[in-house]
């Protein structure tokens, strides 16, 4: 069910973003913001309409909570299998970086890898919210510090996001239950107070 609406968003924000040309990011932003905005005011309904006794569990996983993925191996599963299928495209996505029709004229099947990349995303990321939540800031800033560090190849950028993204959550996850030991913050709360001050530093450098 979680595959299926990642899916059904990321067909929603690609159709509704498709003007008369290709996608262009601005329009694919736009459009993210304005679906992103309507599934937040379904979950608002369905929160309004919640029994006062299972308020606290959906609030701690819309703002991300490990403690219920006592059974990780499904997810580890699909990470793996996810990792095995991507990990061989990375030279294609080099190409695909300098754009659709240079990659096209190199012999690379654009529109199938495209929408290939889409699926695997889509899996991942509905897994990961399945188990552990709304997890933010982890996709967004791991990847962009990686290319500072290790270049853009994606050949060497693709494992490492997945390493990186992992150890980062793990120890924003300790740093949750630690912080104000008994009690336990949201996972979701430290990524927010890493990724944002780092984001908009990597926005600053980018200018």
């Amino acid at each position: 069910s979680a595959f299926a609406g990642a899916m059904l968003a990321t067909l929603l924000v690609f159709g509704l973003a498709h003007g008369s040309g290709s996608w262009t990011p601005s329009r694919l932003l736009l459009t993210g913001v304005v679906v992103a905005a309507g599934w937040g005011a379904i979950i608002t309904l369905i929160l309004s309409m919640t029994p006062a006794s299972r308020l606290p569990g959906m609030l701690y996983w819309l703002m991300g909570d490990l403690s219920n993925t006592a059974r990780p191996w499904p997810g580890l599963t699909i990470l793996v299998a996810v990792c095995l299928m991507v990990f061989p495209l990375g030279r294609a996505l080099n190409v695909l970086a300098r754009g659709s029709l240079q990659a096209a004229a190199l012999g690379v099947s654009v529109r199938p890898l495209e929408w290939s990349i889409y699926l695997m995303a889509s899996l991942l990321t509905a897994s990961a919210v399945t188990m552990a939540g709304s997890v933010g800031f982890v996709g967004l800033v791991v990847p962009h510090m990686l290319r500072l560090a290790l270049g853009n190849d994606q050949r060497l950028i693709l494992p490492a996001c997945a390493l990186a993204g992992g150890t980062l959550l793990v120890l924003a996850d300790t740093l949750a239950r630690v912080m104000i030991a008994p009690e336990q913050l949201p996972v979701g709360v430290i990524t927010a107070l890493i990724g944002v001050p780092t984001f908009l530093y990597l926005l600053y450098r980018s200018r």
